[in-house]
């Protein structure tokens, strides 16, 4: 049996990640994730998130705030600019799990990619419209996949 912190933390963890804004966040961050060497390509900062979920800086920072104070996400400074990043692979896997249950329970696959987009998986969709244009990854978004 789990012991009492145990059970404690991972129960606000899964609370964390009960929220469909916060959900929308991990999903954006995760398909940046690995994108190359460490830097500008593996992380988003607050004006480009806000942009792709559609809502305001303000409350984009309020739920980055709360995802990093449960260490499901990270920060790296440049300048003045701050770019934010899941923490670990652990945070992909349990959103990737998470994903693949939704997708297996409902019978259909719930992420919507245009053309030129990546697979969860990184590999490249491939289309006959694809000129080496830069890639969005959701129908209705456009978080950069490369």
């Amino acid at each position: 049996m789990l012991g009492e912190p145990a059970v404690v933390a991972l129960a606000e963890t899964f609370k964390v990640l009960g929220d469909t804004t916060r959900v929308r966040l991990i999903d954006a961050l995760s398909r940046v994730r690995g994108e190359g060497a460490p830097g500008l390509k593996n992380a988003l900062c607050v004006q480009d998130l806000a942009r792709v979920l559609g809502l305001t800086q303000s409350a984009v920072s309020h739920q980055l705030r709360l995802l990093r104070s449960m260490r499901l996400v990270r920060t790296r400074r440049d300048g003045r600019q701050i770019f934010y990043a899941l923490d670990d692979d652990h945070i992909v896997k349990l959103f990737e799990q998470g994903l693949e249950h939704v997708e297996e329970r409902t019978g259909t696959p719930a992420v919507t990619r245009s053309k030129g987009s990546r697979s969860r998986r990184g590999h490249r969709a491939h289309s006959k419209h694809d000129h080496g244009a830069r890639g969005f990854s959701r129908a209705g978004g456009d978080v950069p996949t490369k």
